[in-house]
């Protein structure tokens, strides 16, 4: 019996022991399983993904062409203008212009609705982020390195260049 009585308290520690690696192993089994999910659900979330840009594509494409429309209107309205005109028929310069008038103010609304808006160059220093330097001129005006003539408009969008400006910079005279 004293055989007995030692060999059982070796025998429940490896009870024990066995135990713990089998709850080890379930709790290893289930985070597996568990990984092998989130997989296959992010496979599957991926692949709808892809399935959904080009349709959000043409959505943003839609929406686009929905607000240009407005604007096509009125540039298509000053082209008959003109085509009668040419055609001989007596079309006012006045009507021109205020066709021509529309069609500015038909963009700057779009832009405007969009967050977009022109840069304010002239008068400013030159910004290498903003501008695009086409040149310099002599004067003793201004400041050398400033904006002195805007040669093509630049926007902004979000407070980011959408379009540099070009423009010509002011430079010292030389003797």
């Amino acid at each position: 019996m004293a055989e007995e009585q030692e060999t059982a308290p070796d025998q429940a520690p490896a009870d024990e022991a066995a135990a713990r690696v089998a709850v080890a192993e379930e709790a290893a089994q289930k985070m597996y399983d568990q990984l092998l999910r989130l997989k296959a659900e992010f496979e599957n979330y991926r692949k709808r993904v892809d399935r959904e840009k080009p349709e959000l594509v043409q959505y943003g494409k839609r929406e686009l062409i929905e607000r240009l429309l407005p604007l096509y209107d009125v540039l298509n309205a000053a082209h008959q203008q003109v085509a009668r005109q040419a055609a001989g028929e007596k079309v006012s310069a006045n009507e021109l212009v205020r066709g021509l008038e529309l069609i500015f103010k038909e963009f700057a609304r779009l832009f405007e609705a969009e967050g977009v808006s022109a840069m304010e160059c002239v008068g400013k220093p030159y910004d290498f982020d903003r501008h695009e330097a086409m040149g310099q001129v002599e004067t003793d005006e201004v400041p050398e390195g400033t904006v002195v003539e805007e040669l093509q408009r630049g926007y902004t969008h979000g407070g980011k260049t959408l379009r540099s400006a070009k423009v010509r910079v002011a430079a010292p005279k030389k003797p």
